[in-house]
């Protein structure tokens, strides 16, 4: 008489597989490096774009100061007093002035934008945030370096320097603070433009 036969016991390696370790080597190439540099990196791109346009309001201001139109002012004695009056009350000097400084922050807005694009075409928060702030810190020190550069603010003293009755022109002054912002609006609109049209494309799913 033989011993009943028993069946061998039932493998469930196959299903116990996901159990393990995954294997090395498997997640290589996954990760936040094979979408581009990792937000350490990105960050510190951002801050070096940032540093480098608020350094171009160097030339902004350069720019602005020797392209904006002068504002002709004369002085006058009245009752013993030095007054100062527009020479033309009818000209248009001082809206090209800020017309001047906003055509340039929008220039600097394109150029900036295209070379950014162009350097890192995978874009990113960080370098949206760095093109607003940059462009702004650049026209704000634009803003500032043409004041210093332009002629005296003090219009009376500068009025008795050249004597009565002598044309002489007035300080830079920007009338619309609005003009700050062409720069970084400019900057951003054309990044977001350029990255819709020509930034990378996420493969399709089949």
């Amino acid at each position: 008489m033989t011993a009943p036969l028993t069946p061998p016991p039932h493998d469930d390696s196959a299903h116990q597989v996901w159990q393990g370790p995954p294997p090395a080597g498997a997640l290589a190439g996954q990760g936040p490096e094979q979408d581009g540099p990792g937000l350490r990196t990105e960050l510190r791109e951002a801050a070096v774009i940032t540093v480098v346009l608020a350094f171009g309001g160097v030339l902004l201001g350069l720019l602005w100061w020797w392209l904006a139109p002068h504002v002709p002012l004369v002085g006058d004695v009245l009752d013993k007093s030095w007054v100062v009056y527009l020479k033309d009350s009818e000209g248009e000097q001082a809206v090209g002035v800020d017309g001047t400084f906003t055509l340039l922050g929008l220039g600097f807005g394109l150029v900036s934008a295209l070379v950014v694009f162009l350097l890192r075409r995978h874009g990113g928060a960080p370098l949206v945030v760095a093109l607003g702030l940059g462009g702004l810190l650049g026209s704000l020190l634009a803003w500032r370096l043409g004041i210093w550069l332009g002629p005296d603010a003090d219009v009376l003293a500068h009025a008795q320097a050249v004597g009565k009755g002598v044309t002489f022109s007035a300080p830079l002054k920007l009338s619309a603070k609005g003009a700050l912002l062409a720069w970084p609006l400019a900057a951003l609109l054309a990044h977001l433009g350029l990255t819709a049209l020509f930034g990378p494309r996420d493969p399709e799913t089949p």
